[in-house]
C-alpha cells in the first residue's frame, strides 16, 4: 500500500519567508525521483528551483503559477510506492523508482538516489495506490480530488502549444509566447494572444503586455456597464475634451522590488550618508585598457572591461582606506572593520535592480575580476542566480554611466559603508598640460557611511581613484 507524504515550501535561505510559483516542473500523475526539482520559485533573491526529497507519484499539486506560498505551505503530496504497485499493468512492467526521503531542505539531502526519468502513471493507477487502496480490484479508482481540483482545465491545442490556427497579428505562424505564466495569466482573462503585438525582443509577448491587455479590457466593461447619462465625478481627474482619465495602477511590492524598497528604505532611515564627488580625465585609463586588449591578441583571453578596470581600483582604494570596508553594529555601537573584501556591482535586468557581489576581490588582478563579472552578469540576465551571490557584499560599484548619465547620488547597499558611483566617459572640454584640449571624462561619485568616517578619509578614497583613473601608472605600487 502506497504511502502518501507531503512535500512543503522548504527554508530557501537568507530570512526569505516566501516564494512565488513560476513555473511546475511536475504534472499530476508524473513519477519523480529523490531530490529531482519539481518547481521553479522566484523569491526575493533569485530564481530557485526546488527539489523533492520523496519519490513516487505526484498525486496532487498546491498552488497555481503565479501565485505566492509562505513557507512550511504544502507544495504536493507523493504516493511513495505508488510505482512499485503499478508496475505489474497491462502495459508492462515498468522501472523501480526509489522511495523515501532525505528532510525537508532545499539542497544538499545526502542522497546518492540516480536521477529518473519522468514518466506519467495514469490517474486511475494512482488513485489505486495512493487513494482507493481498498476499493475493489475491477472497478477502476477515481483520481484523489486534491488532484482532480488541481489539474489543469482542458484549453484549445492550439492554444496549448502557442499556435494560431489563424492569423497571428495579422500573419500566419506562432503566437510569440515562452513563458508559460503569461500563457495561463491569458487564459485566465480571456486574452486572446493572437491580437496582441509582444514588446518584447522580436516580438515576445510578456507579461507586461497581457495585464496591458486585462486593464483595457477592464476599463472597456466598466465603460460599457456605466448608463449613458452617468455623470463624471467632478473632482476626477480629466483629459482634454472631457474624459475621464484611466484608473491608477497598483504594482505589488513584492519579489526583487519589494527586497529593492526595503532594504533601500532601511538604508535611508538607519546610515546618516554624505556624498562626495569628482570629475576625472579618463583619457590615460582608456588608453591603457586599450593597449591591454591589444596585447591579449586576437585569441590571448578575455577582454579588460573599464568596468573590471575600476573594480581593481576599488580594492587597491579600499587597501589604503579599510574604514570604508566595513560596517556597523548598531546593537553593540561598534564599527566593524571587515578583513576581505567582496565586491557588489550594481546589474539591471528585467526582473529589477540586483546586485552580484565578487567575492575576495581583493585577491584578484583585472582579469579575474572581469571575468567574473561577466559570469555573473549573465547569471544575472537569465534569473539563474543564487541567494549566496547575492549576499554578503562589503563594498559595492555602481556604473550608471551605461544609462547615459552624468552623476548621481547613489543610495548605499545596507549594511555596507560606501558606494561608488560611475558616470558616463564622454569628450569633454579639459585642460591638460596648461592648454585646452578634448579629453575623455567622467564622473565619480561617493557615498558613504559618516558613522564610519569622516569628510577626510571619503574625500582621499575618492582623490586616490581619480588619481588611478586619470594616471593609471598610479596602480603599480599597489599590484
Amino acid at each position: 500500500m502506497a504511502q502518501v507524504l507531503e512535500f512543503k515550501l522548504p527554508d530557501l535561505g537568507e530570512g526569505l519567508t516566501e516564494a512565488e510559483i513560476v513555473r511546475w516542473l511536475v504534472e499530476v500523475g508524473d513519477v519523480v525521483a529523490i531530490d529531482q526539482p519539481v518547481v521553479e520559485v522566484e523569491t526575493a533573491k533569485a530564481m530557485v528551483e526546488v527539489p523533492c526529497p520523496y519519490g513516487g507519484v505526484v498525486t496532487a499539486r498546491f498552488g497555481e503559477e503565479g501565485s505566492e506560498l509562505p513557507v512550511g505551505a504544502p507544495l504536493l503530496t507523493v504516493a511513495v510506492g505508488a510505482t512499485d504497485a503499478s508496475s505489474s499493468g497491462s502495459d508492462g512492467a515498468a522501472a523501480e523508482e526509489p522511495s523515501g526521503g532525505s528532510g525537508n531542505v532545499l539542497v544538499g539531502y545526502g542522497t546518492g538516489a540516480p536521477a529518473a526519468r519522468r514518466r506519467r502513471i495514469r490517474p486511475e493507477r494512482v488513485g489505486a495506490t495512493a487513494a482507493t487502496a481498498t476499493a475493489p480490484a475491477s472497478a477502476p479508482a477515481p483520481v484523489p480530488a486534491a488532484a482532480s481540483a488541481l489539474a489543469p482545465a482542458p484549453v484549445p491545442v492550439g492554444e496549448v502549444n502557442g499556435q494560431a490556427n489563424g492569423q497571428v497579428n495579422g500573419r500566419q505562424g506562432p503566437v510569440a509566447v515562452v513563458s508559460p505564466l503569461v500563457r495561463r495569466l491569458a487564459r485566465q482573462h480571456d486574452i486572446d494572444l493572437r491580437r496582441l503585438t509582444g514588446s518584447g525582443p522580436d516580438g515576445l509577448i510578456l507579461r507586461a503586455d497581457v495585464d496591458s491587455a486585462i486593464r483595457h479590457a477592464g476599463e472597456a466593461t466598466e465603460a460599457e456597464a456605466r448608463p449613458a447619462a452617468e455623470p463624471v465625478a467632478a473632482e476626477a481627474p480629466t483629459f482634454h475634451g472631457g474624459a475621464a482619465a484611466p484608473a491608477a495602477e497598483r504594482i505589488p511590492l513584492r519579489g526583487v522590488r519589494g527586497a529593492v524598497a526595503d532594504k533601500l528604505s532601511r538604508s535611508r532611515s538607519e546610515i546618516p550618508d554624505a556624498t562626495c564627488w569628482v570629475d576625472a580625465d579618463a583619457t590615460e585609463l582608456m588608453v591603457a585598457r586599450a593597449a591591454m586588449n591589444a596585447a591579449s591578441g586576437p585569441s590571448g583571453g578575455p577582454r579588460v572591461s573599464v568596468l573590471a578596470l575600476l573594480a581593481r581600483i576599488c580594492t587597491a582604494a579600499l587597501a589604503r582606506y579599510p574604514e570604508l570596508n566595513s560596517t556597523v553594529d548598531t546593537a553593540a555601537r561598534e564599527i566593524v572593520r571587515l578583513p576581505g573584501v567582496h565586491l557588489g556591482f550594481a546589474a539591471q535586468t528585467e526582473r529589477g535592480l540586483v546586485v552580484p557581489v565578487v567575492r575576495d576581490a581583493h585577491t584578484r588582478n583585472a582579469e579575474s575580476i572581469g571575468a567574473e563579472i561577466a559570469r555573473l552578469t549573465e547569471l544575472a540576465r537569465t534569473g539563474k542566480l543564487s541567494p549566496a551571490q547575492l549576499t554578503g557584499g562589503t563594498f559595492t560599484l555602481n556604473n550608471y554611466g551605461v544609462f547615459g548619465v552624468d552623476g548621481s547620488t547613489p543610495i548605499i547597499n545596507h549594511p555596507e559603508a560606501a558606494m561608488l558611483g560611475v558616470g558616463r566617459i564622454m569628450p569633454k572640454p579639459w585642460v591638460h598640460n596648461g592648454e585646452l584640449a578634448v579629453r575623455q571624462v567622467v564622473q565619480l561619485s561617493l557615498t558613504f557611511d559618516h558613522r564610519v568616517c569622516d569628510g577626510g578619509t571619503a574625500g582621499g578614497f575618492l582623490r586616490y581613484v581619480a588619481d588611478c583613473v586619470e594616471q593609471p601608472a598610479v596602480l603599480l605600487r599597489t599590484l
